[in-house]
């Protein structure tokens, strides 16, 4: 997203832990460059806000080469980590500084919540801009953590959706499969995938609507902000001129934190209390400042501050509706999100949709073309690697993209698409399933056994790619390649165990011919 590589090329090919091999390395290397560092030598002043998430070190007083003002942005707030409390976010950083939200002296709201946080922050940031930099372009990267783990929320947000969800997974999922097929997003022809979950078993009805409740309230608080933001380009002069990008990194998350503790809130704090100029670095914070446990479990309401609990592996099959699988997985449930391009003085054909399929590594490519930058093969003797992304721009013109492959891997579940044809796989050790995007992009009908000269030759493409990136050899080793699952690279039992964050999944379609 930030590169226009993929992520093993970057040095980061899992998250933010040293591997101790070179594309595991856990932070940004000096072999690529950020789209700050790409287009301030084109004239632009670069803004971040929001989750960094691409650097090793996260302590107030440790190195910070790989942190936002040292890979090219020039104002910078937010957390140095992926996710955290919403209400008491840790590695909160202004510019260089990290802070508390409770000490903070330059923003001190009545309420600290992050989604407004950020959106206040980004909003500032541009009007800044246009007070003291008018005559230059500039380029904002905003990255909202809502709506990841944990289920935090404003108390007015959250009654928006009271009731809501009452009916259970079945009649919103449907709901959504005949709205996207209405609107002409997906196929009328594909098949929905089966539903994970059965709302007559669910024990505690009420526990388990509320979850989406204060999920969808910690969306609607984004939208809120995006439209902010909108408003904000307005009031300045820029929003016809300036190309807005929004999409969402991966779908939505199986994972099951805090969902299987027997907790209940107890009268008094029962920990010793952290100060508020504290500076707080967790992502999974085990109290807040009070001296309240995070408290987890069904008998917890969740959206408060000292509630540590996700939404689970039914909703977020509902929020992958019509797709299989999740965040982690290469299956289109993971890998599949919508991209909302607006650029009124560029792009014509508004409110019309493109069925072109893009990756991450586009925006860089994008944002080069666009803003008539340069992307350097060497910068300061280093040399740097070249762009794995293509320019989105012909798709706002709805041209077709020259491309011959994309590819997908994280903790071993794997993927690549030549054209209509998507090979997928879980786990490092998984089997091959092979789809055709075109009439089965829910991938319900493997054809693997059908067509084994195809499956080889993705396999093969794909393995060259592997160890053109630096993705192989593997890390993943048993039980990690066979779990498969978002908890996979952070768990050390066998997957019959099963534990507070892997998810289960359902069994594969059985490829054509199989018998």
């Amino acid at each position: 997203l930030l590169t226009g590589l993929y992520p093993h090329q970057t040095g980061v090919g899992h998250m933010t832990a040293d591997k101790g091999v070179e594309g595991y390395r856990g932070e940004l290397s000096e072999q690529c460059l950020t789209l700050a560092e790409v287009l301030k030598p084109a004239g632009y002043r670069a803004y971040a806000v929001g989750k960094w998430h691409v650097a090793r070190n996260t302590e107030p007083d440790g190195p910070k080469h790989d942190w936002p003002r040292q890979r090219g942005f020039d104002r910078f707030y937010g957390t140095i980590t992926g996710a955290g409390s919403y209400f008491d976010p840790g590695t909160l950083t202004r510019d260089d500084t990290p802070i508390s939200p409770f000490t903070d002296p330059e923003y001190q709201p009545a309420q600290f919540y992050y989604t407004d946080a950020i959106t206040d922050h980004a909003t500032r940031f541009l009007a800044e801009h246009q007070r003291d930099h008018a005559g230059q372009p500039f380029f904002m990267y905003v990255a909202y953590t809502a709506a990841h783990w944990p289920l935090h929320a404003k108390e007015q947000d959250i009654e928006k959706y009271r009731g809501k969800y009452d009916g259970g997974y079945e009649p919103v999922r449907r709901a959504r499969f005949e709205k996207l097929k209405q609107l002409g997003l997906i196929d009328a022809n594909w098949p929905l995938s089966p539903m994970w979950g059965e709302w007559d078993a669910v024990k505690n009805k009420a526990w388990e609507s509320r979850c989406m409740e204060v999920y969808a309230a910690m969306i609607d608080c984004m939208d809120q902000g995006v439209g902010r933001i909108v408003a904000e380009l307005e009031k300045s002069g820029q929003l016809d001129n300036t190309l807005l990008l929004f999409l969402q990194d991966n779908g939505g998350s199986a994972e099951t934190y805090g969902r299987r503790e027997e907790m209940t809130r107890p009268e008094q704090p029962t920990l010793p209390p952290i100060a508020p100029d504290a500076l707080r670095q967790d992502i999974w914070p085990k109290q807040n400042r009070r001296g309240i446990p995070a408290l987890k479990g069904p008998n917890i309401m969740p959206g408060p501050e000292d509630t540590f609990i996700a939404y689970g592996q039914a909703w977020a099959n509902v929020s992958n509706t019509p797709f299989r699988e999740y965040k982690a997985w290469a299956h289109e449930g993971g890998i599949a999100t919508p991209l909302i391009a607006h650029w009124p003085r560029r792009i014509r054909g508004r409110g019309e949709l493109r069925h072109q399929p893009g990756h991450l590594i586009d925006i860089m490519a994008t944002c080069v073309d666009v803003a008539a930058a340069r992307y350097p093969d060497e910068v300061n003797g280093r040399q740097i690697k070249p762009l794995e992304g293509r320019s989105l721009a012909p798709v706002f013109d709805n041209k077709p993209i020259a491309r011959e492959a994309l590819y997908w891997e994280h903790q071993g579940n794997r993927a690549v698409r030549m054209g209509r044809w998507k090979l997928v796989a879980k786990g490092s050790a998984g089997d091959w399933e092979l789809y055709d995007m075109e009439k089965d992009r829910t991938e319900m009908n493997n054809l693997a056994a059908a067509q084994p000269g195809r499956l080889q030759q993705l396999a093969a493409s794909w393995e060259d790619h592997a160890r053109r990136i630096n993705i192989l050899p593997w890390i993943w080793k048993p039980p990690y390649a066979r779990m498969a699952g978002p908890a996979a690279a952070e768990r050390s039992v066998p997957e019959s165990v099963g534990d507070a964050g892997a998810a289960k999944t359902r069994p594969d379609p059985q490829p054509a011919g199989k018998k």
